[in-house]
């Protein structure tokens, strides 16, 4: 199946020849390959690159100018240019406008002279390529439905390890499957890449905070990957697991926002001064499993602080945008 890049990549091409073409513009082939080169994922990309071609090709065509009035037009010649140019593209940041620029360059040389004509027809090979290119990346197909589907399917196995785990404190299993783990891993990853996608296509107009998001969830993702590691040194059941089995149960329907984290937090600080008032541990066994959960509590507190700052970090309006779609 043809993609979509690679159908705007033909499409573009081909428009540009014909304008080159119907402009009577020398090289005119030479445009089409601008506009293959300035084709990219996002329109944020587009831009960018159209500016730092333009930039390029403007003090490429200058400096072979001097280069090649003081030497000739000889191989030499051009030779001791992109000796001169290339470290001045580079460190201008415009090291995508090498090549292009170079290649207009080319030109002149095989001309064996340059006159004001031929000069701003290379001017114009650039413009034109490089403004089909921007225009035929205006369409970009939107990855919203795939962000939320990531999303769904992140808080799902979220939730999943949650569940798992309050089930396990129960039943005196303290095991947790590592395939969710990693699954988790990867979604976050695979949703924060096409959350830079998406915000990479909106110039000027505002989106919802889908990369915040992401990142929170992979905030959230490492210390989850800590409570992993305190959750499988409990080693039996007591009153005190049973209540923190009930308490991870209902961190597992935050995941989903239908509790808040500023609420569970509350809950949380009310459910260590229970703790605190309990009868102390009796044995050497009860005392570490009982420092064990207070531990696992304290990484579930971490878990809840960082979405609850989350949250504090959207002003109203990006949490109105994003409560459309999005869990808080």
């Amino acid at each position: 199946m043809i993609g979509i890049r690679t159908l705007k990549t033909g499409i573009g091409a081909t428009i540009t020849l014909l304008i080159a073409t119907a402009l009577g513009l020398k090289y005119a082939t030479a445009a089409s390959v601008i506009t293959i080169l300035s084709i990219q994922s996002t329109k944020k990309q587009s831009v960018e690159m159209a500016i730092k071609r333009l930039v390029a090709t403007v003090i490429a065509l200058l400096l072979a100018t001097l280069v090649f009035n003081g030497l000739g037009f000889y191989a030499l010649s051009f030779g001791v240019f992109l000796i001169i140019f290339i470290p001045i593209a580079s460190k201008g940041n415009m090291v995508e406008g090498i090549v292009p620029a170079s290649v207009l360059v080319t030109h002149f040389l095989g001309e064996g002279g340059i006159t004001l004509n031929l000069f701003l027809n290379e001017l114009a090979l650039v413009v034109v390529g490089v403004i089909v290119a921007l225009i035929i990346n205006l369409y970009m197909p939107s990855v919203e439905n795939e962000i939320m589907k990531c999303r769904h399917e992140l808080e799902k196995t979220m939730y999943s390890i949650f569940e798992n785990m309050a089930c396990a404190l129960k039943s005196e299993c303290a095991q947790v499957d590592d395939r969710f783990y990693a699954l988790l891993g990867q979604q976050i990853e695979e949703g924060k890449s096409n959350a830079y996608r998406y915000t990479n296509n909106y110039l000027f107009s505002k989106h919802p905070p889908f990369i915040q998001y992401f990142d929170m969830r992979k905030q959230q993702f490492q210390v989850m990957a800590y409570m992993k590691e305190h959750f499988t040194k409990f080693f039996m059941t007591t009153a005190q697991a049973d209540v923190v089995a009930r308490f991870t149960a209902e961190v597992a329907e935050s995941v989903h926002g239908e509790k808040s984290a500023k609420d569970l937090l509350v809950q949380l600080e009310k459910l260590r001064e229970d703790f605190r008032k309990s009868d102390l541990p009796k044995t050497r066994e009860e005392f570490e499993n009982r420092a064990m959960l207070y531990q696992f509590l304290n990484d579930i507190e971490h878990f809840l602080e960082i979405k609850q700052s989350f949250r504090e970090s959207l002003t109203q309006e990006e949490f109105e945008e994003y409560k459309k779609g999005y869990a808080i």
